[in-house]
């Protein structure tokens, strides 16, 4: 495996069997080749953002998140909109490294899957962004209306949905080959 990139991948969901799961499990089995995963489902474990501690005595489970984030070769999240904005939890970790720099320059790729989701990935994208993480437009994946195109099971079952994944994965490897 010394030559597949490590990933990490940020749940943004804090339901068991969610949509975003299943599309990480489908990310997982169509990358298999050239990723090695970690993925992160312990959002809702994390202490709330506390400024006077996000220096100095640092909450040992930041510092693990932390440097998940500094050690993979790029980053993931895929996460659900929750009344127009992303998660709380997510929004919570990400606070956690606003006073570092890892995700600076760091290449990612960001999925929405909720009932319609734009505000969320609209925000997401903003938040990255400003943390200066990198991403371009064909590493960003909205899917609206999740539930009608995942069945039960975690398999696909909208075509157009399977082939934005393919063409997400695509640009997704391609910017990480790109060392700038």
């Amino acid at each position: 495996m010394a030559n597949y990139k490590n990933i990490f991948v940020i749940n943004g969901s804090a339901s068991q069997n969610s949509s975003n799961e299943k599309l990480i499990d489908n990310f997982a089995r169509l990358t298999k080749e050239i990723f090695c995963l970690t993925i992160f489902n312990g959002l809702k474990d994390l202490p709330h953002f506390d400024p006077e501690s996000s220096i100095e005595n640092t909450p040992k489970a930041i510092l693990t998140l932390r440097d998940n984030i500094k050690n993979a070769d790029g980053i993931l999240i895929c996460t659900p909109e929750y009344v127009f904005s992303i998660p709380s939890g997510l929004k919570n970790a990400i606070e956690w490294c606003v006073s570092t720099t890892v995700f600076s320059d760091k290449p990612i790729g960001l999925i929405t899957a909720s009932a319609n989701g734009e505000k969320g990935h609209e925000e997401l994208q903003l938040i990255m962004k400003t943390l200066m993480a990198r991403f371009t437009e064909k590493t960003t994946l909205l899917i609206q209306g999740v539930k009608g195109k995942i069945s039960g099971s975690g398999e696909i079952t909208d075509s157009q949905t399977l082939q934005d994944l393919i063409n997400f994965i695509e640009a997704y490897n391609s910017l990480l080959e790109d060392k700038r």
